[in-house]
C-alpha cells in the first residue's frame, strides 16, 4: 500500500524555512502590472477615440432645399405663393404683415424681418400697378441671387430694415466679365468716385436707384438702398416698370433679364421664387 502521506504524487508542504516556490518574482510582477497599464490605456483610448468620433445629434430643422430649375426663358412663371396681406401697409395692418412674414419664415428659413421688405413690396404694387401682378416670391428671389436676403459678407438685417454694414460690388470697370460704367454719382453710394458698384441687398446701380428710389417708411426720409425696406419696393416697381405684367411667362421674364441681362441668373431666380412659393402654397 502507497503511504498517502509520503507518497510523490502526494502535494508536499514547504517547510517554513523553505522559499515558497509558489510566489512570483517581484520583476516579473512589475512587468504584468506594466503590461496590464499599457492595456488598459489602449482601450481607454480606444473608446475615447470613437467617442470623439461620434457624429453630434443634428439640431432644428434641415436646410432648405432650392432644387435648381432651367427652364427657357418665356416658358413659364414661378408660381405665386401665399399672397402677402391686402392693401397698402399702415398702422391697422402692419401687424397682419408681421404674422405673415412670421408663417412664411417658418417653411422657407427666410428671415421674418427680411419677408416683411418682400411682402410690403408686393402690397404697396398691388396698389399701385394691379395690372403687374408682381408677387413677394420674385422680390424675395431677387434678393437671394443678389445678397443671399441681405447676408453678404456677414452683413445682417437689422430690426430698422437696414443692413448691418453696406452691402458694395466690385467696380465697373471693365475687367473680364464686367460691364465698364464711369461713376455717376460721385461716389455717394457706392464710394467709388471712378467707376460705378452696384450698392445694397438688390444690388442697384446708381443711376438705376437715383431714377426708382422710393421710400418704405412715411417718414420723409431719403430712400437708402442698403434698406431692405427701400430696396424691396424700389425693386418691385422697377420689375413692373420692365415687364408689364408679371404674372405671365412673357413679362415675368423680361422684367427679370431687364434686372440681369443673362439667362442663368433668370433661371436662379425663377428657382428661388418657385421653391418659396411651393414652400407656402399650402399656408392659410
Amino acid at each position: 500500500m502507497v503511504d498517502p502521506v509520503s507518497s510523490s504524487t502526494t502535494e508536499q508542504l514547504p517547510r517554513p524555512d523553505a522559499p515558497d516556490r509558489r510566489r512570483m518574482p517581484p520583476r516579473l510582477v512589475r512587468r504584468l502590472a506594466l503590461t496590464l497599464g499599457l492595456i488598459l490605456a489602449g482601450v481607454l483610448l480606444i473608446v475615447t477615440i470613437g467617442i470623439d468620433r461620434e457624429e453630434p445629434e443634428p439640431s432644428g430643422p434641415p436646410p432648405f432645399v432650392v432644387e435648381e430649375l432651367k427652364p427657357p426663358p418665356g416658358a413659364t412663371a414661378p408660381r405665386a405663393g401665399l399672397p402677402a396681406p391686402e392693401d397698402r401697409p399702415n398702422a391697422s395692418d402692419i401687424a397682419a404683415l408681421d404674422a405673415w412674414s412670421k408663417k412664411v419664415a417658418g417653411v422657407t428659413q427666410v428671415s421674418a424681418r427680411a419677408l416683411v421688405a418682400y411682402g410690403r413690396a408686393e402690397m404697396w404694387l398691388r396698389s399701385e400697378r394691379p395690372e403687374c401682378r408682381i408677387t413677394w416670391v420674385t422680390v424675395a428671389g431677387i434678393a437671394r441671387v443678389e445678397s443671399q436676403h441681405g447676408g453678404f459678407g456677414g452683413a445682417q438685417v437689422g430690426v430698422d430694415g437696414k443692413v448691418t454694414k453696406p452691402i458694395i460690388g466690385v467696380p465697373l470697370n471693365g475687367s473680364p466679365g464686367v460691364k465698364a460704367i464711369p461713376d455717376t454719382d460721385g461716389g455717394r453710394l457706392d464710394g467709388d468716385t471712378q467707376w460705378d458698384r452696384a450698392v445694397g441687398p438688390f444690388q442697384f446701380l446708381p443711376g438705376t436707384w437715383q431714377r426708382y428710389a422710393t421710400r418704405a417708411a412715411s417718414d420723409g426720409a431719403v430712400a437708402d438702398p442698403q434698406n431692405i425696406d427701400d430696396a424691396a419696393v424700389t425693386a418691385a416697381r422697377y420689375l413692373c416698370a420692365s415687364g408689364g405684367d408679371l404674372g405671365t411667362p412673357e413679362g415675368w421674364w423680361k422684367a427679370v433679364l431687364t434686372y440681369n441681362q443673362s439667362v442663368a441668373y433668370g433661371q436662379d431666380v425663377f428657382s428661388g421664387a418657385d421653391a418659396y412659393a411651393a414652400a407656402t402654397a399650402n399656408l392659410r
